[in-house]
């Protein structure tokens, strides 16, 4: 594969006989056009006049304004990572882009108003607002985002006891258009933790159970360090090792990692279940900074004691 040395200023590349970004544009062409920096409009092949404009003496991509291009090139899916900075929360939205149909999950309710105006932005229907677990340390966005959009549905593990229209167990399929995720119980930080596996796109959600080089605790809120060392090795890490593995939170700035590289590399999760434990219970943590208004808030899908601009329709 030969690389267009122009490509911080277009944005383009050359990839086999063809430039990636405009795959009518022969290799010949391309190479003329992006490394002398002296082709006009003129000299551009009839079939790339609608994808390029020239200014002066450097050519630009006129990118299309679809849901598809949303999506990424070539995709049919959409997937974005984002963050609630506050608790270093990570929400994910999953859709697909022909139906619109949408999954939320692990929504945080002070970031629901940037939430809802992305998917609306992108134009879809968001099916369900679901939780890996009841969390600690933010309040869940999901009954706020019900008072918002009728349609949605939230969702949780049966075994966690909260509030939510689906009590979800064990291999049961969340659907959203041509796509579907699997639910796997893994608990051990909590007893209702589930990690979402979308297999179409070897992509798994693993809440606070695993997380880039590490884990989540196991000294408050059910947890138990056998339990989660099982859950992980038996339900995660059993997942091929491409697939890739996006955690409710990271402290280090990382947005994911692999099931290869954390069987290699996770500190404590490569140790035998006896040393693993010994490690869990010498962690000094400190207690969550939320957790006396979280917890009794996430039992309730997120409603409980809360401020009228949460709880209003």
């Amino acid at each position: 594969m030969a690389t267009c040395r122009a490509r911080l200023l277009c944005g383009l590349n050359i990839r086999g006989q063809y430039c990636s970004v405009n795959k009518y544009l022969p290799l010949l062409a391309a190479r003329k056009l992006h490394l002398s920096f002296k082709k006009t409009r003129s000299e551009l092949p009839l079939d790339a006049l609608s994808n390029y404009c020239v200014s002066g003496k450097i050519c630009f991509r006129q990118f299309p304004r679809s849901v598809s291009s949303f999506a990424g090139k070539d995709k049919d899916y959409i997937f974005r990572q984002l963050l609630e900075y506050k608790s270093f929360t990570y929400t994910y939205l999953l859709a697909d882009p022909d139906t619109k149909e949408a999954v939320l999950i692990d929504p945080v309710i002070e970031t629901v108003p940037r939430d809802t105006k992305i998917a609306r932005d992108l134009g879809l229907n968001l099916k369900y607002a679901v939780n890996t677990h009841v969390h600690a340390d933010h309040i869940t966005g999901t009954g706020f985002i019900k008072k918002q959009i009728s349609t949605c549905k939230s969702a949780i593990s049966a075994a966690s006891t909260a509030e939510a229209d689906i009590k979800l167990k064990e291999g049961d399929k969340l659907t959203f258009g041509k796509y579907e995720l699997e639910v796997r119980s893994t608990p051990g930080h909590t007893n209702g933790c589930i990690t979402f596996v979308w297999h179409d796109r070897e992509m798994a959600f693993t809440g606070d159970a695993l997380l880039v080089r590490g884990c989540g605790r196991t000294d408050f809120q059910e947890g138990n360090s056998e339990t989660l060392y099982n859950s992980v090795h038996d339900r995660i890490l059993s997942l091929p090792p491409n697939y890739t593995l996006y955690p409710a939170h990271d402290y280090t700035g990382q947005t994911s990692t692999t099931v290869a590289e954390e069987k290699a590399f996770n500190p404590r999760l490569t140790k035998s279940r006896e040393e693993f434990v010994k490690i869990m219970k010498e962690l000094t943590l400190p207690y969550p900074k939320q957790i006396d208004k979280a917890l009794p808030a996430n039992l309730v899908c997120g409603l409980y004691n809360l401020p009228e601009e949460f709880t209003k329709g």
